[in-house]
């Protein structure tokens, strides 16, 4: 082997995880629209036929980045849920919504797929598992499952669109504008612009707001356990 040979760079392999962690990182820079199985090629240095050994089609890439953003929501520590099923429950979804929110395509994408993929479908069992192993029926967990939604893992369809950045004296101008006609949300809409004492925090935190529906939600899974149970409540 010659010196000029040695000089020459090893590329490195092209895996199935390879080719996923970057479509991850691309739409993590521009969105989950600029992923595409030519764009994702172009990042790898390798042509969009090389792609195709590893994921079959774009369906399969999708699946496959879903996977891995589900796979990083950690798991419950070994008898945490026995100690404190409420507590561990809580820990679970929010790590759920850090992962969403590390990725906010991510969520998109889950509503998008046809069917559960694998990691998601697993990550579901085991949040039921939390639920039986905290005492609850398989008839009480399958209703809150249902009330659960998608919340479950990490992120809601909210009624209140407050993402964009709007400064609190335009806002409050707009809800005094609608409150002849609509009284009760140009209520709202001005606690948003200027409630500092609000229970969950100033204004709309999305962080907050979704901790404060979670909490409801919990401690009423509790009494519902308790009532099944014909266990009394805590003094």
């Amino acid at each position: 082997m010659t010196a000029q040979q040695t000089d020459v760079p090893r590329r490195t392999p092209l895996s199935r995880e390879r080719v996923l962690r970057a479509a991850v990182a691309l739409a993590d820079e521009g969105g989950i629209e600029t992923l595409s199985m030519r764009r994702l090629a172009q990042e790898l240095d390798v042509v969009p036929m090389a792609l195709y050994k590893h994921v079959a089609h774009k369906d399969e890439l999708l699946d496959g980045v879903v996977d891995l953003v589900v796979g990083e929501i950690p798991a419950p520590a070994p008898g945490d849920v026995e100690q404190d099923w409420q507590g561990a429950v809580r820990r679970r979804v929010l790590g759920a919504r850090h992962a969403m929110l590390s990725h906010p395509w991510a969520a998109q994408v889950i509503e998008s797929r046809g069917a559960p993929t694998p990691a998601v479908m697993t990550y579901l069992n085991s949040v039921v598992g939390m639920f039986r192993a905290g005492g609850f029926s398989v008839d009480l967990t399958h209703h809150v499952m249902h009330t659960m939604g998608s919340r479950i893992l990490g992120f809601s369809q909210e009624l209140f669109d407050d993402s964009a950045e709007i400064d609190p004296e335009v806002r409050a101008a707009g809800a005094r504008a609608m409150a002849p006609a609509f009284p009760h949300l140009a209520e709202i809409a001005l606690a948003v612009a200027h409630d500092d004492a609000s229970v969950v925090g100033s204004g709309c935190d999305d962080q907050a707001e979704f901790e404060f529906a979670l909490d409801l939600l919990l401690d009423g899974f509790e009494r519902l356990r308790r009532r099944a149970a014909g266990e009394s409540a805590p003094a």
